[in-house]
């Protein structure tokens, strides 16, 4: 559907979803995702559109996260850019894309929505998009709120949807890709291992920092404001965890310059102090013990998973 040669898409993550990242997963056999937000406005999402396919001739997608906000981005600019600039497959995150549906169906486009229910994916499928992307508990970045792991969503999604299933979250090495096909998936999304690789476009203090940590090395922020987000454990989440304690209603007032993106994409991201600032990462850390080029992680992905099928799992039969 997708018309890629193996069913590994590199999610869309801020700051990070970038033309060198999502060629380098495109060239290697998956689908690369440039991230529509990381880029100021949608006609410099059209620049990086170009400046993807003069690294790559594979199939590539968009990232599009709608998110509510006083001062929301331009959206329909976004969308726009990307269908204009030809491309075929588009990831939405956040709120529903029910909006933006007409649109990318009258131009061809594939829509792959990320949920963290079955409630939502049920949603997803009512309002036509072409796969879901389920994201179970472990994941970076927004878990949602009901606190489901990826061994108990995937067949629950699995058991209700008609539509391809993506696991999302939690994902690093080829025998969990084994284990989500079993589980009903048709492919896994990675955020987290695809950005400790050679080509991932942060300092290489974050990278290593993923590979040292172990599964431990996360926490989970807002969760009195109901936006739980999973992050790097580090002085600055701990400080905002600690303020959430506090008896009373949480004011984002005082958490704000402790999560602002731009801090934590200046200083972390792009400095490479990464006990200065707050980043999304998940409990995949656990399994990440190298930080090999894009291409050395998909073969071996691959091949470990076709592994695990046919030698652990006939095995065992």
């Amino acid at each position: 559907m997708l018309g890629i040669k193996y069913p590994i898409i590199q999610g869309g993550m801020m700051w990070v979803g970038r033309a060198e990242l999502a060629a380098a997963v495109s060239n290697a056999g998956g689908l690369g995702i440039l991230t529509a937000l990381t880029q100021p406005t949608p006609d410099a999402l059209r620049q990086e559109i170009v400046r993807c396919r003069e690294m790559t001739d594979k199939p590539f997608g968009v990232n599009i996260t709608l998110l509510p906000s006083i001062n929301p981005p331009p959206y329909d600019e976004y969308a726009q850019a990307a269908v204009e600039s030809g491309i075929k497959v588009i990831e939405t995150a956040g709120r529903s894309p029910e909006k933006y549906m007409p649109y990318f169906k009258k131009n061809g486009v594939k829509v792959i929505h990320k949920c963290t229910s079955v409630r939502h994916a049920l949603k997803a499928e009512r309002i036509g998009c072409d796969a879901v992307s389920v994201d179970g508990f472990e994941c970076a970045g927004h878990p949602g709120e009901d606190d489901v792991t990826n061994l108990v969503l995937l067949p629950a999604a699995y058991a209700k949807l008609s539509i391809p299933i993506v696991a999302s979250g939690g994902i690093a090495n080829g025998q969990q890709m084994a284990a989500a096909l079993a589980l009903g998936a048709e492919g896994v999304n990675m955020g987290s291992r695809f950005v400790a690789t050679k080509e991932a476009p942060v300092h290489q203090n974050m990278k290593q920092a993923m590979v040292d940590a172990d599964e431990l090395q996360t926490t989970l922020m807002f969760r009195t404001l109901k936006n739980t987000v999973r992050v790097f454990k580090n002085s600055i989440s701990e400080k905002v965890v600690k303020i959430e304690a506090r008896e009373g209603e949480t004011d984002f007032s005082e958490l704000q310059p402790l999560v602002a993106g731009v801090r934590g994409r200046e200083r972390c991201i792009e400095a490479g102090d990464i006990d200065d600032g707050v980043w999304t990462v998940g409990m995949v850390m656990g399994l990440i013990q190298d930080i090999p080029s894009c291409e050395e992680l998909i073969q071996r992905m691959v091949k470990d998973c076709n592994e695990t099928i046919s030698s652990r799992l006939r095995a065992m039969l």
